[in-house]
């Protein structure tokens, strides 16, 4: 992966983090956080939907609804956590 590369995989990351953070009003962790979640997002997002077989299309906008649905599921898991300790 070059820095071009990188940088758009971050702004994604980033896009994906903040619409996640919308969505649950609140069940953010502020915009770093919710950043990490949107990158880390991605990766759930994407093995998810790998896992149960389904497809969205291809491009950017589909990369960042898969991004901001895993960073969704890790900030529900993450909050769920926090609550339980």
């Amino acid at each position: 992966m070059d820095l071009t590369g990188l940088v758009i995989f971050l702004l994604i990351g980033a896009v994906a983090g903040w619409l996640a953070g919308v969505i649950l009003k609140g069940g953010g962790f502020g915009l770093v956080g919710n950043i990490v979640a949107g990158v880390v997002g991605s990766f759930v997002g994407g093995w998810l939907f790998k896992t149960m077989g389904i497809s969205i299309g291809s491009g950017i906008v589909s990369t960042i609804l898969t991004a901001a649905i895993g960073a969704i599921v890790v900030l529900l898991v993450v909050g769920l956590l926090r609550r339980a300790a």
